[in-house]
């Protein structure tokens, strides 16, 4: 997907095209495990939609529920909910700024190839 590090660096406009193509896969992630956690909500506590989106995303967020749970199902699921959407916070972060991080590398990289 980048570059590598022989390689001249990608034009302005590429890196825009790179930059929207991140942006959409980290939404897709969000959205995806928006999804999932409404999903669950709605089946284990029969909460209504817009309660379970509500849900799902204040646990997302770290916020936490605006309802207590009854079921075991639904607070054994909210732990697990509550760890993945710790590790899809961070990937979607990570998805985010690689390519502005490879870019700032590769720019670098490209200077002391030039110094040489």
């Amino acid at each position: 997907m980048f570059e590598h590090r022989h390689q001249p660096m990608i034009s302005q406009k590429k890196f825009m095209l790179r930059i929207l193509g991140c942006v959409l896969v980290a939404m897709a992630l969000f959205f995806v495990t928006i999804l999932v956690g409404a999903t669950a909500y709605h089946s284990l506590e029969q909460l209504s939609w817009a309660d379970s989106i509500l849900n799902a995303i204040l646990v997302m967020t770290g916020i936490g529920l605006t309802v207590t749970l009854q079921t075991t199902v639904a607070k054994i699921f909210t732990s697990a909910y509550a760890i993945l959407s710790a590790i899809v916070f961070f990937s979607i972060l990570a998805i985010l700024i690689s390519p502005l991080f490879h870019r700032f590398l590769h720019h670098f990289h490209l200077d002391l190839e030039k110094n040489r």
